[in-house]
């Protein structure tokens, strides 16, 4: 299969350096810099958390889409906020049946495609200001999937698989699919664990009810997953932002498979792992805000949900957001 990951970060350098090692035809869209520098001349480096190390070179790498060729799959490893300036470009990767798999943490800008509820159509503002996603990416040409895995780029050209490697997968409409199951197939034959979910918006809860806490809080107090944790303020804190989200998914038919504090346990497992916002803040990059909290906010009002809590810590992750660039240009003179 001829597959374009676009991005080659912490979890898009992981899924296309595997993808690429179980024999698919891997072309990496990477911007300009040190990360693609080493990735060419060295290869991608792998430094798995079971302790081996794998050194992957059969793969393309690309800067442009248009270069890039028709793909039978893109995967879309970017950040968010990085996707409505590129989303015209993508368009160039597609033939008819091109399939574009989504990875992004937090609620997704399709979360009301194929929904049938009373939101049906409803793009989420938060994360697609402009609609610039949906005029150029087909809701048919979409599967949902939710990366479990923890990675982090620890220098140009290397990933450090932290844990984890689920990879569940889910049409929009809930479908069990021909497309779905080979999928499937295509990233359990990587050596990921992906099953085919009947909802996919819910495996989408689950994980941004973790990240719409954790992310800012990290974020804004520097402390990793068990740090915040086992600081009893803040893990009540984490507890009452779950909560409210809890509220706004359980409205819009959304169940929990796992109750608040087994979800924070699970978290607290993680050690001192560093959020992937946390992360961001340490290299100066731009924070993912909108995608990981503000789409929360965004359903509380749609919902008439009050969500004293999680706006608090909205409006203090926001203000970071603003301030971080002076910062660092400050802190370099």
């Amino acid at each position: 299969m001829k597959i374009c990951v676009i991005g080659a970060g912490a979890i898009g350098g992981l899924m296309g350096a595997k993808l690429a090692l179980a024999g698919e035809e891997v072309t990496f869209i990477e911007r300009e810099g040190s990360h693609l520098a080493a990735i060419n001349k060295n290869g991608l480096k792998l430094l798995m958390h079971g302790g081996e190390e794998l050194i992957v070179r059969d793969f393309k790498t690309n800067t442009d889409m248009d270069k890039a060729g028709k793909q039978d799959i893109v995967i879309i490893a970017v950040k968010t906020y990085q996707i409505p300036p590129i989303a015209a470009k993508m368009r160039a990767l597609f033939e008819p049946d091109t399939v574009v798999i989504t990875i992004q943490n937090g609620l997704p800008w399709w979360y009301f495609h194929k929904h049938g509820g009373e939101f049906e159509g409803q793009r989420i503002h938060a994360v697609d200001p402009t609609g610039e996603i949906d005029a150029n990416i087909e809701p048919e040409r979409i599967i949902g999937c939710i990366a479990y895995p923890a990675a982090e780029v620890v220098s140009p050209g290397i990933i450090k698989h932290v844990g984890g490697n689920r990879f569940p997968v889910g049409e929009l409409d809930g479908s069990h699919s021909d497309r779905i199951e080979r999928i499937s197939r295509i990233l359990c034959k990587a050596g990921f664990k992906s099953f085919v979910l009947d909802d996919i918006r819910s495996e989408s809860w689950l994980k941004a009810w973790g990240n719409l806490s954790f992310n800012p809080i990290s974020a804004l107090t520097h402390a990793t997953m068990v740090d915040i944790c086992q600081f009893s303020a803040t893990r009540e804190l984490a507890t009452q932002m779950m909560a409210e989200a809890q509220t706004i998914a359980n409205k819009l038919g959304v169940q929990f498979r796992h109750s608040i504090e087994k979800r924070i346990t699970g978290a607290e497992s993680m050690g001192k792992h560093k959020t992937s916002m946390l992360q961001d803040v340490e290299a100066g990059r731009e924070l993912e805000i909108e995608a990981l909290v503000g789409t929360v906010v965004e359903l509380g009002r749609l919902t008439h949900t009050p969500t004293p809590h999680i706006d608090a810590i909205y409006a203090c992750t926001k203000l970071l957001g603003k301030i971080m660039p002076s910062y660092w240009i400050s802190s370099q003179d």
